[in-house]
């Protein structure tokens, strides 16, 4: 285009303000604006949906031992984006398989199960927990800390004892039974020697929970004669129990139960936000109810399980209903009911689901067995065992995406605390959607969680994030309604605080 030499200057000058007024009518056009509203958004789902991530022999992660930081990380993260995929909200990661640690401790040796050499840290250097913890907490994941608190050593272990291991270092609170190494139980000592481990963790790690399974007193082992071998604990029944008024299976399970409320109390008093959980075994005795049948944990792992939730001792109790529906003699629903009636206290009540048995059951087993606790009363949640069993079989992955969690939940509160304070919100991009973004900063302490859910075109979203302040960017996309709620350590949810957009 040829310009008249007559327009000059003024051409260009009038161009460059057309050009201006269209662009600040466009951005104009394009700011949007919230005010505070009255309006409450749909209550949040409660339901604990946990995976336990095992470590021991690389069950679960790593893959194998030996692998680089950045390949044990790169695998890590994996293991939580699918949980997150599945709408799962907790990671059960086991940090103690056999006393090592998956952790930089200072009491024990790092695990083999990380370099192939037990003793030997990861390199680059890192701490696996402390990652596991940061990087959970980013996507909206509770992690509960696994700790075994008697095995000391694990017959598929492959690398030498380190010399730093309690076996080298305290051998006289060490016991061979069969193919492992234990811990005593019945020796004072050892309970002083686990409760360190547990809560130089619970100092030192953001950890929402504390976790315990199944091994109290260790299952039976054979003799050359095929019989089952007591565990060789003579010495110290002779020198902390022989004397008493109470047998010898009776001192056993005072030994565990002693424990066990220790653990819990010593963690209350430390944080008492921080979770004590046990998933034991699932029949605490045959005949409880009448029909079932089967192991007796009570009798042969002196785990008096009833007692410890009986007694309040747990935030939450998860035993491993790891049997199908139908079978009357270990019935899944019929354990579960009985479970949920030995519960006093009101704890969480999540069962232990057998994902690892789901290629050989039918098909609709386990959603089947997560539709009928949902439907018991009592009943809050449940864990899956274990995350591998989830990573090989899509098809049950593809029902609990796509319908058992096709809403996300909120693990339930677990104790009631003080009100929380209001919180700070704010806006900044408004001017720009593309650009838009939220700030939530919390004035309680320790660092809260954050649930943010919005509505767009009528359909509410929601999500989940943990820190004393977090921020999300809405990208372009402009809901209707955003409503926050602020939540404790405990679970205990403050007031939304809604914002309703005005144009």
């Amino acid at each position: 285009m040829t310009i008249p030499k007559s327009c000059g200057w003024n051409y260009f000058l009038v161009r460059a303000l057309v050009y201006c007024c269209l662009v600040l009518a466009s951005i104009s056009s394009r700011a949007v604006s919230y005010e505070k509203s009255d309006a409450l958004p749909p209550k949040p789902l409660r339901e604990f949906r946990g995976v336990w991530v095992a470590t021991v022999a690389n069950i679960d992660w790593p893959s194998k031992p030996g692998l680089t930081t950045a390949q044990q990380k790169q695998e890590l993260l994996a293991l939580l984006d699918r949980a997150v995929q599945l709408k799962l909200n907790a990671i059960i990661f086991q940090v103690r398989p056999a006393c090592d640690a998956m952790y930089a401790s200072k009491i024990e040796p790092w695990s083999e199960y990380l370099t192939g050499k037990m003793g030997q840290a990861p390199w680059p250097r890192y701490d696996p927990l402390e990652f596991a913890v940061e990087e959970a907490h980013k996507r909206g994941l509770e992690l509960h800390a696994w700790f075994n608190p008697y095995r000391a050593h694990h017959f598929q272990a492959k690398s030498p004892i380190s010399a730093n291991h309690i076996s080298r270092t305290r051998p006289n609170l060490v016991r061979s039974y069969g193919k492992y190494l234990w811990l005593d139980p019945g020796d004072p000592a050892v309970q002083d020697y686990s409760l360190s481990v547990v809560m130089d963790v619970v100092k030192r790690y953001d950890v929402d929970g504390i976790h315990f399974d199944d091994y109290f007193y260790p299952y039976e082992e054979k003799g050359a004669d095929g019989r089952d071998q007591d565990f060789p604990d003579e010495a110290s029944w002779k020198k902390f129990g022989a004397n008493g008024k109470l047998s010898r299976d009776d001192w056993r399970r005072a030994n565990v139960n002693q424990f066990v409320e220790r653990v819990y109390q010593s963690i209350k008093a430390a944080k008492p936000w921080v979770k004590f959980g046990i998933s034991p075994f699932g029949i605490w005795r045959p005949g409880f109810p009448t029909q079932i049948k089967g192991y007796d944990a009570y009798a042969k792992l002196y785990a008096d399980s009833r007692l410890w939730l009986a007694n309040g001792w747990v935030d939450y109790f998860a035993p491993q209903l790891y049997w199908p529906i139908e079978p009357k003699e270990q019935s899944f629903p019929v354990l579960l009911d009985w479970w949920t009636q030995q519960n006093p206290k009101g704890r969480g009540i999540y069962s232990g689901i057998a994902a690892s048995s789901a290629g050989k059951w039918k098909p609709d087993e386990i959603p089947n067995q997560i539709h009928l606790l949902r439907k018991q009363a009592g009943a809050s949640g449940y864990i899956l065992y274990s995350l591998k069993s989830l990573q090989n079989n899509p098809s049950l992955s593809g029902k609990l995406h796509n319908d058992l969690n096709a809403q996300p939940a909120l693990p339930p509160a677990t104790a009631n605390t003080t009100r929380l304070d209001p919180p700070v919100i704010s806006f900044s991009g408004l001017a720009r959607p593309e650009n838009l973004r939220l700030t939530c900063r919390s004035t309680n302490s320790p660092a809260a969680s954050w649930l943010i859910q919005t509505k767009t075109n009528g359909e509410w979203h929601t999500e989940t994030y943990h820190g004393r302040i977090v921020a999300k960017y809405f990208r372009g996309v402009v809901p209707e309604t955003i409503a926050v709620t602020e939540l404790d350590r405990s679970g205990n949810a403050g007031r939304p605080v809604v914002f309703e957009k005005k144009n």
